[in-house]
């Protein structure tokens, strides 16, 4: 047994050891982890650290070879080394079946990291058993991405301000750092913070235990995702040591039970710290303070890396992520509770989420393209921005509750002829509001659409057959795009038809189809990177339908039209009403300011553009200012069109 009287920033709250319920649970749980293939084979262990040396090998050839080429001395060539360190699950000893390796690759100083992704990266090219081989040059940790002998790896790359690489090189050594830039040290921090926590608890075994079971809860709630603001595996790996320096002689099956316990009290934004954070700032890196950081006092789940510089783990954090692990916590306490009143068995705790259950309103988000290599990188990209959609979107509207995302993606039911396509889904919650009996998304939607787009030509990795799509879909037709099961567990059938859900190639201009009255086979939203779509995405969340919103004239409107010559095409439909002028006025630079007399503006209600030489009609998006319509939202005509603005009123 171990006594340790403080770990941490407190002291233990117990010091008690197991139980012989504690040790039977802990056994119990151990087989119900392997029975989900959270443990390794032999067989598959070996194969790993086959891998790991041939990567460590290629970059020491790798390494030797730039030395020649800028004529180090003979004498260091051999001695100037060079390492493959491991992090994350692996280094922490928790790999599960299938994993992935997180690895850096250390190199001294004289070589760049521009030759990292160039010159290693082919060498990585003519390696036979590296497979989906892309390099990520310009994320936030940069990373090349890889799959060799069938083993998933990252691989980051540090360069030290050393002229060699020893064996035994210890990566936890705070000096490492000096005259390094930012990227190293992030790269860097992934094995110093792994490191650092296997310092930080007395048990690693329990430890371990402990930590497999929450990984496989927080996979199977759907919780287990840092790119879209919930935990990563370093961020839960923190708050289990936590706990492990709160109860240093438990049991796992007990650290399991408090892990809920605490956190599910937890007093969020309190951060969870695992050692006293540094005063003396030597080498004057940033590090998380929200006493001089005023961003850091906005971060709504801080857990803090124990290495220097510290920094918080979860920034990607919304108020919908908090909020939906939470109410986890708290179910998850209420099942252990239970397990260890021998009421339920271990597996009650590793049920799949039922998210496909708990919404009547979903967004489907679509992303294709037409070859593997392109589709890998446009998935990446797109993920990348969804927590962007959820926190700085979704959340802004006060008549969203919430926005769930699964971080489980799916493919389509039935193959497509060269597409390939994820699917990815948002379940909405909305307030109870009296009055209100839609909500319109539209413009919230295409604004994202124009932002993964933007990012994707500003990085030049848009290549034309990658399109990317939003849909609303009712819970009901969810079976277009995953299994039954998952969406009908208890096996009702149900009378549905199950058109195509995948995405055409040429999507750029389809528009968004919100009509209740629509073709039962029509997808009722269909989003793209055309203009601002002629039918909104409306949502009755009382009546769980789409229907689109009038916007004819009424007795406390006032109509206003303007004239404009601009470019364009035909293709806004068959509406012959040829609206006339009740007053002209030119855009200069295709926008207006136009306030009709007689009243306020209290909203506009809609924009109809009429082009007198074809007669055809379209209409614009509600709420969207006379100011913000700019020639790329309207027709492609060389014609004069009538524009009509229907604003209501507030009359004087």
């Amino acid at each position: 047994m171990f006594d340790v009287r403080q770990q941490g920033m407190t002291s233990a709250i117990s010091l008690s050891g197991p139980t012989p319920q504690d040790m039977r649970l802990s056994i119990s749980l151990e087989e119900t982890l392997r029975a989900n293939n959270m443990f390794e084979t032999d067989e598959q262990m070996a194969l790993r650290l086959e891998v790991l040396n041939k990567v460590n090998n290629l970059v020491r050839e790798w390494i030797r070879e730039i030395s020649i080429r800028k004529n180090i001395p003979d004498a260091l060539i051999d001695k100037v080394g060079g390492k493959v360190y491991t992090f994350g699950s692996f280094r922490l000893g928790i790999s599960a079946k299938g994993a992935d390796i997180d690895t850096l690759c250390v190199a001294p100083r004289h070589v760049d990291r521009s030759e990292f992704f160039t010159t290693f990266f082919e060498m990585l090219k003519n390696e036979p058993g590296v497979k989906e081989l892309r390099a990520i040059e310009d994320a936030f940790v940069p990373v090349i991405k890889m799959t060799f002998d069938g083993i998933e790896m990252d691989m980051l790359f540090a360069r030290l301000a050393l002229q060699e690489i020893k064996e035994d090189q210890d990566l936890r050594d705070e000096m490492l750092l000096k005259n390094l830039d930012m990227r190293c040290i992030r790269s860097l921090n992934g094995c110093r913070v792994t490191d650092e926590i296997l310092h930080l608890v007395s048990n690693p075994a329990t430890f371990r235990l402990s930590l497999r079971a929450i990984k496989l809860w927080a996979k199977r709630k759907g919780i287990y995702s840092n790119a879209l603001g919930f935990l990563g595996g370093v961020s839960w790996a923190m708050l289990v040591a936590r706990v492990c320096q709160l109860y240093p002689n438990a049991a796992s099956a007990t650290l399991v039970h408090k892990f809920f316990l605490v956190f599910s009290q937890w007093q969020w934004p309190k951060p969870v710290i695992l050692r006293p954070m540094q005063d003396n700032n030597k080498l004057g890196f940033p590090v998380w303070d929200p006493r001089t950081n005023v961003h850091d006092r906005y971060h709504l789940m801080p857990i803090i890396t124990p290495a220097y510089p510290q920094q918080n783990s979860t920034y990607n954090v919304t108020m919908s992520t908090r909020t939906i692990m939470v109410d986890e916590f708290q179910k998850a306490l209420e099942v252990t509770k239970r397990i260890f009143e021998n009421q339920e068995e271990w597996s009650a705790l590793f049920k799949r989420s039922d998210f496909f259950q708990k919404y009547k309103h979903y967004i489907v988000l679509l992303a294709a393209a037409g070859s593997e290599e392109h589709h890998i990188e446009w998935v990446g990209l797109v993920e990348s921005k969804i927590r962007l959609l959820i926190g700085n979107i979704l959340e802004k509207n006060p008549l969203i509750k919430l926005a769930h995302v699964n971080p489980e993606t799916f493919p389509p039911l039935a193959e497509t002829e060269n597409r390939h396509v994820t699917h990815w889904f948002i379940g909405l919650d909305f307030a109870k509001t009296d009055g209100v009996k839609n909500v319109d998304l539209t413009y919230d939607i295409q604004s994202f659409t124009d932002l993964v787009y933007k990012h994707a030509a500003t990085t030049k990795r848009k290549t034309e057959d990658m399109t990317f799509e939003v849909r609303y879909v009712r819970r009901k037709e969810l079976t277009k795009y995953v299994p039954d099961s998952l969406v009908n567990p208890q096996g009702i059938k149900r009378k549905s038809k199950q058109p195509s859900a995948t995405p055409s190639p040429a999507s750029t201009t389809s528009g968004c189809v919100a009509d209740s009255d629509s073709a039962a086979g029509t997808p009722p939203c269909s989003m793209s990177d055309g203009p601002i779509p002629a039918k909104r995405l409306c949502i009755r969340p009382t009546r769980s339908e789409l229907f689109l919103v009038d916007t004819e004239t009424s007795r406390d409107s006032t109509d206003v039209s303007l004239n404009t010559n601009i470019k364009a095409d035909s293709g806004f439909g068959d509406n012959k009403t040829v609206v006339s002028s009740s007053c002209e006025s030119k855009m200069a630079a295709g926008k207006s300011e136009l306030l009709p007399s007689g009243g306020d503006i209290q909203e506009c209600l809609g924009i109809t553009v009429s082009v007198p030489s074809n007669n055809s009609t379209t209409t614009l998006p509600r709420q969207i200012p006379l100011s913000r319509v700019s020639n790329a939202d309207l027709p492609d005509t060389t014609a004069t069109v009538s524009v009509r603005a229907h604003h209501r009123l507030k009359l004087k």
